[in-house]
């Protein structure tokens, strides 16, 4: 009975398959179609998904426990001075002064990402980083040193040049010198990133000899980050301690919030693809009718015509979703998510030239499939039914 029944299936679909190619030009508008809504969405599923990734793998870098000094709820600056009453706190590998802000450059719009590292003359890891300088670092003592992404090079316009300047709060030019740049394997990271000495950094921005940013806190245990954390809120005023897993948090929120704004954008167009898949379904034509009243005259049953509808639709609905799945993965493999990355790296004029990597998971094979396929399904049930209804005699 169960083998009946297979070649029974088998048969339908070998004539649905049949009808395909009959009707190639018609079938495969709605293919293209529909494999552009898979693409859509794919596309951007895959582009959060890779860009969640990679945000995993650079969080690993950032320190165990950073520390701010809150005032009316906006961040202040700390004194160095802080250093000494942690240091003696059980369980802290290192504390680090540092000084973190954002520089906006008037000529180009793009703001710059400055960091003040306390030792710059010595090949250390970057600190939240974890990123060491490049080997052909060259230090000088004509002006201040600093270490540069590709992107500030680029929007520096230095070319071959070393030397460039930055304005202070009072418009007075500072001088820099280029003693290294950061590799392409860094620019999700470091594109937009300037390392400088701390007190080159105190003086770019207008702070005073002592003034700092942030601590960045390194603990030996993993496992006793929150309890140390809890001991720095209690051991410094008014300030705010966040662990490296509340950052991570705060990225897949992010990311989240960005992934669901851009899906609900394309509801419009898997929406208008719904109405286009029923007109298809509902508009009949004549040799369709035809054929529909030649098959039950012949023998078929209503169940028949209704599941050879439903095979027409699963070989629609899965040439659509390979083409369309496949399409995502080459804008991500060779593109890099152009279409979609932009809305979600966020409003940074210098977006750092990451490098996505497609990451296949069942979860979001199961959203495209639920997003594109099952309402493709849904909107030609109706139409599948009405159309094995033709009474023979009305239409022969």
């Amino acid at each position: 009975m169960a083998l009946r029944y297979i070649d029974r299936q088998l048969n339908i679909a070998d004539y649905a398959l049949s009808g395909f190619k009959r009707r190639v030009a018609r079938n495969v508008v709605v293919v293209f179609i529909f494999a552009l809504v898979i693409f859509m969405v794919a596309s951007f599923s895959l582009t959060t998904t890779s860009l969640k990734q990679a945000a995993g793998r650079l969080l690993e870098t950032v320190p165990d426990i950073t520390v701010q000094k809150m005032s009316a709820g906006r961040q202040v600056s700390l004194t160095e001075d802080a250093v000494d009453k942690l240091e003696n706190i059980f369980g802290i590998r290192s504390v680090r002064p540092r000084v973190w802000g954002y520089y906006f450059d008037e000529n180009n719009g793009a703001n710059y990402t400055v960091i003040g590292h306390p030792k710059l003359s010595e090949k250390s890891p970057l600190p939240g980083l974890g990123i060491d300088y490049l080997p052909e670092m060259q230090l000088d003592t004509v002006a201040e040193n600093a270490v540069i992404g590709r992107g500030v090079r680029q929007s520096l316009e230095l070319g071959s040049r070393r030397t460039f300047s930055l304005f202070r709060p009072d418009l007075t030019l500072k001088s820099f010198i280029t003693a290294g740049a950061f590799g392409a394997d860094t620019s999700m990271v470091t594109d937009d990133l300037i390392i400088m000495d701390l007190q080159a950094a105190r003086d770019l921005f207008g702070l005073a000899p002592a003034e700092i940013t942030d601590l960045l806190v390194d603990v030996a245990n993993p496992l006793e980050i929150d309890n140390i954390a809890d001991k720095i809120g209690e051991r410094l005023q008014g300030v705010r301690v966040v662990t490296r897993e509340r950052i991570a948090k705060t990225y897949r929120v992010a990311f989240g919030w960005r992934s669901g704004f851009g899906l609900a954008c394309l509801f419009g167009a898997m929406a208008a693809f719904a109405i286009f898949a029923w007109d298809k379904a509902t508009g009949l034509t004549p040799a369709q009718q035809r054929e529909v009243a030649i098959l039950k005259v012949v023998g078929w049953q209503t169940e028949d015509v209704i599941t050879l509808r439903f095979w027409e639709s699963i070989i629609i609905s899965a040439s659509a979703l390979g083409l369309g799945y496949l399409g995502a993965w080459m804008h991500l493999l060779f593109f890099d998510g152009v279409l979609f990355r932009p809305v979600l790296l966020g409003w940074s004029v210098l977006k750092p030239p990451v490098s996505l990597i497609p990451v296949f998971s069942i979860g979001d094979l199961l959203i495209i499939f639920s997003l594109s396929v099952l309402p493709y399904l849904a909107a030609t049930v109706i139409p599948a039914w009405h159309s094995a209804a033709i009474r023979p005699d009305s239409v022969i």
